[in-house]
């Protein structure tokens, strides 16, 4: 896999819940830090996402937001 996006997250997917067109997968990156994404059914379905698939979260955004209390 070559991707330009440099946030890339090793894991494994530890839950999927579809909905009527989307789903949240949820991926289990180790450390007990879970990441939970949310793609279409087609996408779980051509990726072939199931408890225990290993799987990588990738996140690529332009702006990251920091907040405080």
């Amino acid at each position: 896999m070559r991707l330009s996006a440099r946030n890339r997250l090793k894991g494994t997917v530890l839950d999927v819940t579809k909905g009527a067109t989307t789903s949240h997968v949820k991926i289990d990156i180790g450390g007990g830090v879970i990441v939970t994404s949310s793609i279409t059914n087609d996408a779980v379905d051509q990726l072939g996402l199931a408890r225990g698939t290993p799987a990588y979260a990738v996140i690529k955004a332009s702006d990251v937001m920091v907040a405080v209390d």
